[in-house]
């Protein structure tokens, strides 16, 4: 499920992202994606290809990863998100929510470190 009002398009600085046509509510689930779970073995191939930017860590000790289907890998990253994301295991999905009101035409941005205020660096900071 992907709100109708969301669409993909061109940002100033980070390549695609999400943006929404339309206000949405604090709150609100703007997307419940299934994933596609993957191995470590795979995962270290998959680190070697453009696949790496767009995969996320899964599983409770982070041993495996996923490519999520949807809009998903498009979020671009604020440390200061307006969504969050969360992660269930065992219905291999991931579901996107609002954190607080978001304007018409504003993009939607996740923290790649999982909690919408964490301020730790991220993959892309330490290359």
């Amino acid at each position: 499920m992907i709100l109708p009002c969301l669409y993909i398009a061109l940002t100033k600085s980070m390549g695609r992202g999400v943006f929404t046509a339309e206000n949405i509510e604090g709150g609100t689930i703007v997307e419940t994606s299934p994933v596609i779970v993957m191995s470590k073995d795979e995962r270290e191939l998959l680190d070697q290809t453009r696949l790496h930017d767009y995969i996320f860590e899964w599983g409770i000790k982070k041993d495996g990863c996923c490519m999520a289907l949807g809009y998903v890998p498009v979020y671009n990253h604020s440390f200061r998100s307006n969504c969050e994301y969360e992660m269930d295991f065992q219905k291999e999905m991931i579901t996107i929510k609002s954190i607080h009101f978001i304007k018409a035409g504003e993009e939607l941005f996740i923290n790649y470190n999982g909690n919408w205020n964490d301020d730790k660096s991220v993959w892309f900071d330490t290359r």
